[in-house]
């Protein structure tokens, strides 16, 4: 909350402020989100105008998450620039708006917190990355490819191709020779 009473309503008077506050839950999404108990860095103008108080500045915290293609524990930051208006009460602006579409001043203070969540949600990304060019896992055995090496490989028969090399009694599993080709086949293989 934030007291907005030393700003007045004469529009064009305004007031900085700058706050750290500790998240007093878990503020994201499901994948990445700030975490209870992170400090969030807040450096905020109050500007008071004719409907109300309005609020910008950047807001920045620190967030936790897992990488959407690694799966791995990954931190990093977020920050968001907020610009909200908080209507007063009996204004045009809260007569007009349907309940829960307009931030309110209550009793000459602001809530930030809803408005700093809705930002905060809307800034993080649905897939989050521990790095842009995270390779992710193999997808024959999970390893995670950032760590498996380029010599990392699997040699798998196409299963289109399976049924064929059964009825020529090739063995489909890796490793087949071309002797061990010839002597189930009974065929011979001309060099060119």
């Amino acid at each position: 909350m934030l007291d907005t009473a030393s700003v007045g309503r004469r529009p064009g008077s305004m007031r900085a402020v700058h706050r750290v506050v500790t998240a007093p839950r878990r503020i994201g999404l499901d994948m990445i989100a700030v975490d209870e108990g992170a400090d969030v860095d807040m450096d905020l103008r109050l500007e008071a105008v004719s409907e109300g108080v309005l609020v910008t500045g950047p807001v920045s915290a620190p967030v936790s998450g897992e990488c959407s293609r690694c799966l791995e524990p990954f931190t990093d930051g977020v920050e968001i620039f907020l610009t909200e208006l908080f209507a007063y009460p009996d204004s045009t602006t809260e007569a007009t708006t349907d309940e829960g579409e307009v931030y309110i001043v209550e009793d000459d203070h602001v809530d930030l917190e809803p408005a700093v969540v809705d930002a905060v949600g809307l800034a993080l990304p649905l897939q989050p990355l521990c790095s842009e060019n995270c390779p992710g896992l193999c997808s024959e055995c999970g390893i995670r490819l950032a760590i498996a090496g380029s010599e990392h490989s699997h040699d798998i028969l196409d299963p289109r191709w399976a049924g064929l090399a059964a009825k020529f009694g090739m063995d489909p599993s890796p490793g087949t020779n071309r002797e061990n080709t010839e002597a189930s086949t009974g065929t011979e293989f001309e060099e060119k």
